[in-house]
């Protein structure tokens, strides 16, 4: 149902998906200078992230409730998680790469299908998808000063997934009511899409 957001959510919201749009412009000029996998997987996560943002504005947040928004919305943690490991873990983005496709195959056969598995496997993936986003920045040691940030966001998108991840499958997660979570849902994807974006800023550097 059409329930545009005309209000501080809203706003918090039109924040995130410019911010989004920022990044996702650095990302491409530096795939076009070096081609590399990683930013295409870095664009992925920040495009959805970009769309997730905008259907929340134009419908809501009774939009979580769909199957298929939680289902696309869970390539924002495989986008950055699998560039993360494309571009610091070479050796071990392989497995991870089944680890992703098994767990986005998972997360979107129970949460269309409606099984009860759901509440289960999207947990897991969000939850190790962001371990990997929140930790791989800060054992970078020839990383960019200020790469660690990216660390904060992957910690924020590990703790806000697995909360909504909850609500969505009726239950709650620690102390994260309903009304709790939608309450902090819009500053947190901000916060989260700042702290990625001052950190992959610095990883990028300039570019002519």
């Amino acid at each position: 149902m059409f329930n545009p957001m005309i209000n501080f959510d809203g706003l918090i919201l039109l924040l995130t998906g410019l911010t989004a749009i920022y990044m996702l412009w650095f990302f491409y000029k530096r795939y076009q200078a070096e081609k590399a996998l990683y930013d295409v997987y870095y664009m992925m996560g920040f495009g959805v992230l970009l769309v997730s943002g905008l259907l929340l504005i134009f419908f809501g947040w009774d939009i979580l409730a769909s199957s298929y928004v939680l289902t696309v919305a869970t390539l924002i943690p495989l986008g950055i998680s699998m560039g993360l490991m494309n571009q610091f873990a070479p050796d071990y983005k392989k497995i991870y790469s089944w680890f992703a496709l098994l767990g986005l195959l998972a997360v979107a056969v129970t949460s269309i299908g409606g099984m009860s598995l759901k509440s289960l496997a999207v947990p897991v993936f969000h939850g190790v998808a962001g371990l990997i986003i929140f930790l791989l920045p800060f054992f970078q040691k020839d990383a960019a000063k200020g790469f660690w940030l990216v660390g904060i966001g992957g910690a924020l998108i590990g703790l806000g997934g697995i909360a909504l991840a909850f609500l969505v499958s009726g239950s709650q997660f620690l102390f994260f009511s309903a009304a709790f979570v939608f309450t902090i849902l819009a500053p947190l994807l901000f916060l989260m899409t700042l702290a990625f974006t001052f950190g992959f800023r610095k990883d990028i550097g300039s570019l002519k």
